[in-house]
This record gives structure tokens, C-alpha cells and sequence, in this order.
């Protein structure tokens, strides 16, 4: 077997259809278009969503809601996962950098500490928002807040 002598498998590949070369191809005459009407046209591309001239459904529809520019998302860190956080890098003192250092949160993130979990150590947190009973409970424990 040479290089030079390699070709597809017997039925492998097919002649692509010839559209419009006279009557004898079969496909002469309307080139398999049919007759008439907008898509027997050369250059016609259907409009996404177009129904024929019908209302559409995206126009058929109510519009509904709308996305509030002001809102500000926060992560939230529950205590059980500072105090995992804590233990697995051996911290005393958690902020933003430290958290975005150890891939827990994005860069852009703001972080909003909850209450969920307990605290077994004396921790300092540093964070953009938190609620009044995880402060409670982190400054039980000794440590202290302090909001960015």
C-alpha cells in the first residue's frame, strides 16, 4: 500500500447534489424550490422568530420585572466555614485577601458574614457586611470586627 494509491471505501462518499443544470439531472427546472413564493427566491434567509406576518410570540407576551442596578450581591460565609477556614490554614486573622489568597472567594466578591455554625477559636474578621448575631458571636468568643 502506497501513499499515492489510498482512497475512501467503496460507498464511502457521495456526488453532492447539482441543482439547476438542466432537465436530465432531475433537479433542473425549480431546483428542488418548489414553485414560486418568497422562499423559491434566491438570497431568502427566514428572520429568527418570524411567523408568516403573525404577532410573534416575544411580542404576544407580556413584558415582566425588571433588573435593579442598585443591588448590591453579597457571598456569604457562614461561621462553620470561617472557623473551617481558620483551622485548615491555621488563621487568627481572616479579611478579603486572605480569602481571595486561599480561593474561597473572587476578587470583585463582597462578603457578608452569617451566622450559621459556632466559633471554637478566637478569631479577628474583616469583611463588608455582617449580621448582628455572628458579630455577637465572634466577639463572644474574644475576637473582634471589623467592617471594610
Amino acid at each position: 500500500m502506497e501513499l499515492h494509491t489510498l482512497k475512501p471505501a467503496k460507498g464511502a462518499t457521495k456526488k453532492g447534489k447539482r441543482i439547476g443544470r438542466g432537465q436530465g439531472s432531475g433537479h433542473g427546472g425549480t431546483s428542488t424550490r418548489g414553485h414560486k413564493g418568497q422562499k423559491s427566491r434566491s438570497g431568502f434567509s427566514r428572520k429568527r422568530a418570524h411567523e408568516g406576518g403573525q404577532m410573534p410570540l416575544q411580542m404576544r407576551l407580556p413584558k415582566r420585572g425588571f433588573k435593579n442596578f442598585n443591588r448590591v450581591a453579597y457571598v456569604a460565609l457562614n461561621l462553620k466555614r470561617l472557623q473551617e477556614v481558620a483551622d485548615k490554614y491555621n488563621l487568627t486573622t481572616i479579611d478579603i485577601d486572605t480569602l481571595v489568597a486561599n480561593g474561597i472567594v473572587n476578587k470583585e466578591d463582597r462578603v457578608k458574614i452569617l451566622a450559621h455554625g459556632e466559633l471554637t477559636t478566637s478569631i479577628s474578621v474583616s469583611a463588608h457586611a455582617i449580621s448582628e448575631s455572628a458579630k455577637k458571636a465572634i466577639e463572644a468568643k474574644g475576637g473582634t470586627v471589623n467592617l471594610v
